[in-house]
């Protein structure tokens, strides 16, 4: 039962873009900056309103996913080097087709909690923050300058299925080279997750 929840969860290598949404590539703006959406917390919060002094981190995730189980203690790490580097973080949860399920708001908040996130958890209603970045697994991340400027989307780093095997720390380089300003020299990874559960 396990394996086959789990190759239901990975079997996601190729995924359908949303209808009239075009990929976020290095260099572009921020989008939907300014939509308000429910964090765990029962205020509203927007991307500017999360965005530190040196960029903003945006994680689209999910309360089950293997992948995201896989990495919880990743994304701990992530947090708490972002935060240390002023760079606001948010995990997004765009699964609008189970909401009634595992990925309800009440189970969001169970899960921040027991996972101990130091992060925004927004509720991504009919998945209009998923749909504008063209985000289609959990975790997929997206990290932005001050300015508001696509400089890294992609994964936490090259084997997010074991992280005893990981070579390259993609993001943790990412970050690192955006406050040293510097250009960040991988500003693009692919993504191994969960689909997003968008409805249809």
């Amino acid at each position: 039962m396990k394996s086959a929840l789990y190759l239901a969860c990975a079997l996601v290598f190729t995924a359908a873009h949303p209808a009239g949404e075009n990929p976020l590539e290095p260099g572009a703006l921020l989008p939907k900056a300014d939509l308000r959406c429910m964090d765990i917390s029962g205020k509203e919060v927007s991307l500017n309103n999360i965005k530190g002094a040196n960029g903003l981190l945006v994680i689209f995730g999910g309360n089950h996913c293997p992948y995201m189980v896989r990495n919880q203690d990743r994304l701990r790490q992530i947090c708490t080097l972002a935060h240390k580097n002023s760079i606001g973080v948010v995990m997004v949860n765009s699964n609008e087709a189970a909401r009634t399920e595992a990925e309800s708001f009440s189970a969001m908040k169970a899960y921040a909690a027991e996972q101990a996130f130091h992060c925004f958890y927004i509720l991504d209603k009919n998945a209009e923050l998923a749909n504008a970045f063209d985000a289609n697994h959990t975790p997929e991340c997206y990290l932005f300058d001050k300015k508001s400027l696509l400089v890294y989307k992609g994964a936490i780093d090259d084997n997010p299925g074991n992280a005893d095997a990981v070579k390259n720390r993609h993001l943790q380089n990412a970050i690192s080279e955006l406050v040293a300003g510097k250009a960040v020299t991988t500003n693009t990874s692919s993504t191994l997750g969960c689909n997003i559960k968008r409805n249809r």
